[in-house]
């Protein structure tokens, strides 16, 4: 597949170097010009430990954001904007994931954004007052951000031809880190004394673990420089393509699909556990409904990408989901209790629009640095898209005293995001429309 980027990093001591004319003419056995099977290995590995620190910092919270706020002496309206804290994030930093990748590339942007996740999740509890506290947790956010954008592009660079099961690979373990962080951190608090420092603070180890996998890639960009590879002048360098990419209705539809179903995803993590709860389900039962929500994302993050990546039109597949999604709602307004199991599972299914989004990003450019754009446009405007969704719902729910108006308007939002994934679920890239 062509690429207008420099070819991937390898590994420290694997040389890939492309065949010259001299040995060409000797008749010599050209060398190999792909990265090595341990690189890939490397990189696959890099992948997965990456994917699953992108959410723990956001979720982990979530289960202690009580305590928290006691802690700190936090108020509820500050509380609130806690929970809006993490999309606003996501678009402000993401946006800076394409220009940070090419000045130093996307393995080592990803490597600095695991660095800076665990220097977040350290000082949060350690540094004292919530303007401390809101401080460290952007510096942890921003690291997610760039990830998040660069995960897509480093799929397309390193694995052309598995774009569809590398995203599946990654997605599932971020949707697994997602669940594994809500439902382990209040048993991990209470072993650890009951502190709620201790329990937020333990998930920088797993960020730490993911700096390793990078380094290699870091030290061989740093050792190579930024000259021109071997055998090539700077003008015979491929060059990016200008791209305008807010004149691309692909890339416009893709961003408001992501959007869309990111409003969905933040209501249904914030706010389903209350209204099971409104409706007579206990504490520990609304929990594990979530729990089985989001666990619903670990086996299909791994399917629907697959599935989608074999597909010209991924309209199909949004409908499926979208239709999960309002059979969710409905069952919601008319019997939350009666049949809240099967209304997690369906809402868990719809859920899965979030891997389907990313796999869309790998397949709507041709080249890796289209994806790059892309993925930061798509991503960013994408979660500015998503900021008011929760806000208004607990608005409209302080207001009506009542889920009624709050389900009305998630099974709205369903309809106009089933509409942007088909448009961005057409067989087009970015490059022909701009």
């Amino acid at each position: 597949m062509p690429d207008d980027e420099t070819p991937p990093e390898t590994v420290t001591g694997t040389t890939l170097r492309p065949a010259t004319p001299a040995a060409s003419r000797a008749g010599a056995p050209a060398p190999r010009t792909g990265p090595s099977p341990w690189s890939l290995r490397l990189v696959a590995i890099g992948l997965v430990l990456t994917a699953l620190n992108l959410r723990p910092a956001i979720t982990s919270l979530g289960a202690l954001l009580e305590e928290v706020r006691d802690g700190l002496h936090m108020s509820g309206s500050v509380a609130g904007v806690l929970t809006s804290v993490p999309p606003l994030c996501f678009a402000v930093f993401g946006v800076m994931a394409p220009r940070l990748a090419r000045r130093f590339g996307p393995g080592a942007v990803v490597c600095a954004g695991m660095v800076a996740i665990t220097a977040g999740l350290v000082l949060r509890p350690l540094i004292g007052g919530t303007a401390g506290f809101l401080a460290a947790s952007a510096l942890a956010l921003m690291g997610i951000a760039v990830s998040n954008v660069l995960m897509p592009v480093i799929v397309k660079r390193w694995f052309p031809d598995r774009v569809g099961s590398m995203t599946g690979l990654y997605s599932m373990a971020l949707a697994l880190g997602t669940s594994l962080a809500a439902a382990v951190t209040v048993p991990l608090t209470d072993a650890m004394g009951g502190s709620w420092k201790a329990g937020l603070g333990i998930w920088a180890v797993l960020a730490a673990a993911a700096i390793l996998p990078w380094l290699p890639l870091v030290r061989n960009r740093a050792a190579q420089g930024p000259q021109p590879a071997q055998g090539q002048s700077a003008a015979q360098q491929p060059q990016a393509p200008t791209l305008r990419i807010t004149r691309s209705r692909t890339a416009w539809a893709l961003a408001c699909f992501f959007g869309l179903q990111a409003t969905a995803a933040y209501i249904t993590m914030g706010w389903m556990p209350q209204i099971f709860r409104d409706a007579g389900v206990s504490a520990g039962t609304a929990g594990v409904l979530l729990a089985l929500t989001m666990a619903m994302g670990v086996p299909l993050a791994f399917v629907i990408p697959r599935v989608a990546a074999r597909m010209k039109h991924q309209g199909p597949i949004v409908v499926v989901l979208g239709a999960c999604g309002l059979t969710g709602y409905a069952g919601l307004y008319l019997a939350p209790s009666g049949g809240a199991w099967a209304w997690a599972l369906l809402l868990g299914i719809s859920n899965c629009a979030f891997p389907l989004a990313l796999t869309m990003i790998g397949m709507r450019a041709r080249s890796g640095a289209g994806v790059v754009r892309l993925s930061a446009f798509a991503q960013s405007t994408g979660y500015l898209i998503s900021i008011p969704g929760p806000l208004l719902v607990g608005v409209l729910y302080q207001h009506s005293g009542g889920w009624g108006l709050p389900i009305a308007l998630m099974a709205a939002l369903m309809v106009p995001q089933m509409a942007a994934g088909i448009l961005a679920g057409r067989d087009r890239t970015i490059e022909d429309e701009s």
